[in-house]
């Protein structure tokens, strides 16, 4: 079956059921509401960042999103029946991650603008400029796709959404910082911090604002290879 009819058909996957849906929406929601509120409590020190703080809520509906997209298909021998109209095993993975992509690269970008707009209404005089702005916006449409592919690749590999949010959610909160703490060096590296590197004004370290997002794209490369590797050498 070419591509597209599949890709047709994993669309229509997500845009049917409610869960995903509602995670979308939650993207959105929780990065404006939480970034609204940090907004003009925060420092001038980094203005950009100050704006765009709630993007580290929304990640977590985003990776919601990327898990129960993939761990749908190991529900009830869904997966079978998507394997008996599309028997290329490649096909449908990459079908499905672009599935997952795309809607959270529209929504992110929306939430950046809508993150940005309202974030300089509230800093005032100590808001960043347009052009900083901008390049936060599209730092996070991007980053926020990245983390859901993050989590689709990582529930490929576990067949979990539950085991895949138990792994992600936690590492983003909580150890993400502890080693940060510990190791600035190290975190740097790690596929959150150095994504959310396009959301600073400034950065201390050896990577900047594009070069960190590569960083979490070789992250999330890697982890929809296993993904891919899973789904193609096991049992359905």
């Amino acid at each position: 079956m070419p591509f597209v009819p599949v890709l047709h058909a994993e669309w229509i996957k997500i845009r049917t059921l409610r869960s995903l849906l509602g995670a979308l929406s939650a993207v959105l929601l929780a990065t404006v509401a939480f970034s609204s509120v940090t907004a003009a409590r925060s420092d001038d020190s980094d203005p950009l960042y100050a704006v765009f703080f709630g993007v580290g809520l929304g990640q977590i509906a985003a990776v919601v999103f990327g898990a129960l997209a993939v761990s749908g298909e190991y529900r009830g021998g869904a997966l079978r029946l998507t394997l008996a109209a599309v028997p290329d095993r490649t096909r449908w993975f990459a079908a499905k991650a672009v599935a997952v992509a795309l809607p959270v690269l529209a929504v992110g970008l929306l939430t950046g603008l809508l993150t940005l707009a309202v974030g300089r209404a509230l800093r005032g005089e100590s808001a960043p400029g347009w052009g900083e702005g901008l390049r936060g916006a599209v730092g996070c449409a991007l980053y926020l796709t990245l983390m859901a592919l993050l989590a689709a690749g990582f529930a490929a590999v576990l067949r979990s959404g539950v085991g895949t949010l138990g792994l992600l959610i936690p590492f983003l909160l909580i150890v993400s910082f502890v080693v940060g703490d510990l190791d600035s060096g190290a975190a740097d590296l790690l596929p959150d911090r150095a994504g959310q590197l396009a959301l600073h004004s400034t950065s201390k370290g050896p990577l900047g604002p594009w070069t960190g997002l590569a960083v979490t794209a070789l992250w999330v490369t890697a982890a929809l290879g296993a993904g891919a590797w899973c789904v193609r050498r096991r049992d359905a």
